[in-house]
């Protein structure tokens, strides 16, 4: 039976905004009748910059954190971002305390830029600053880098999956997990990502479900965004309310990856620019399939869709409506990941 889990990530205003701790959390998913959580350890507004909605690495905050868990039954994972093998040593130790058997993480993407290098994925949304070029060369790098940690994650049982995030597309993350040849470092698929790299979903999940390990299920549009370069965003939405055929998407999936667990990621509030050149994953331009524009969800002349993420910087007001939103999506979401999984199961 398919268990299915809550990434952290789904409600984030409730975490920075001091609405619920890592313990609300958890409550939280088991309300939701839910099986297991995805907890991310990646910093952000009001967040602890090194462990993120966890919180902390203190081992008596582990063991209560593991208790509550345990209390319900609940599965965990834990999603973190770069390769270095010292993050990543850090990382299974919490893996291990909270008795975490799978880790997602990412490659970092260093953009190029004469005036200025940053990673992908880091810091407050800004279409001034994203730049769409860089070196493939990443991918050989990290080939080597994550061949370090291969013995450590045999050792202590841990896998690893590399998520589809944002910048890379499906055949470049196929070819390092095919060059590293290894069962304990495999993907992540995640529903929606391949879009911001042009590249269909589909796609993705068929070149990525033999060597999926873990999960993201969500939902996106295609917005107008005048101030974007390409002037359309990406747009998370409550799952089964966007554009993405999520039923097939999780045909494809469960059919071709060995996969026990379904992690439901809702990413909204929220918005993602296209972050590759268009055509890098084979779609050159919006329009059809799951790149057909909506109407945004919210009123531009109330918000961006830039603002999104952080709505307590344009008001209070608007904070209160966009948690009330964000909590009622997740369970909504929740709802029609468990909906999608029985009616596969029939």
């Amino acid at each position: 039976m398919l268990k299915i889990g809550l990434d952290t990530e789904s409600l984030h205003l409730w975490f920075q905004n001091r609405r619920m701790d890592i313990f609300g959390f958890i409550e939280k998913a088991h309300e939701f009748g839910l099986d297991g959580v995805m907890i991310n350890l990646i910093k952000d507004y009001n967040l602890d910059p090194e462990w993120g909605t966890l919180e902390s690495n203190d081992p008596a905050h582990l063991s209560r954190v593991r208790a509550l868990l345990e209390k319900y039954n609940m599965y965990v994972e834990l999603a973190t971002r770069g390769i270095e093998y010292g993050h990543l040593m850090k990382v299974l130790d919490v893996a291990d305390a909270l008795g975490a058997d799978i880790i997602r993480t990412y490659i970092p993407i260093t953009l190029n830029s004469p005036q200025e290098r940053r990673t992908g994925g880091e810091g407050k949304y800004d279409l001034g600053k994203i730049r769409l070029d860089f070196d493939p060369a990443v991918f050989d790098q990290a080939v080597e880098t994550l061949r370090l940690i291969i013995p450590e994650l045999q050792k202590r049982r841990i896998k690893i999956g590399l998520e589809n995030h944002e910048y890379e597309t499906s055949a470049e993350l196929v070819s390092v997990v095919r060059k590293l040849n290894s069962p304990w470092i495999g993907l992540h698929y995640d529903f929606g990502n391949s879009m911001m790299a042009w590249e269909e979903p589909e796609l993705a999940a068929r070149n990525m479900a033999p060597y999926t390990v873990t999960t993201h299920f969500k939902d996106h549009i295609v917005i107008p965004c005048p101030e974007d370069k390409y002037g359309y965003v990406v747009c998370g939405i409550p799952a089964g309310k966007g554009n993405l055929d999520l039923k097939k998407l999780l045909k494809i999936i469960l059919d071709g990856s060995a996969i026990t667990r379904l992690n439901v990621e809702m990413c909204y509030p929220y918005c993602a620019q296209f972050k590759r050149t268009p055509g890098a994953g084979g779609v050159s331009q919006v329009g059809e399939g799951c790149f057909k524009t909506e109407q945004p969800p919210f009123d531009p002349k109330v918000i961006a869709p830039s603002e999104y993420y952080y709505p307590q910087e344009v008001s209070r007001e608007l904070l209160e409506e966009f948690l009330k939103k964000q909590m009622d999506g997740a369970r909504a979401s929740a709802e029609y990941a468990k909906q999608l999984c029985r009616e596969y199961a029939k």
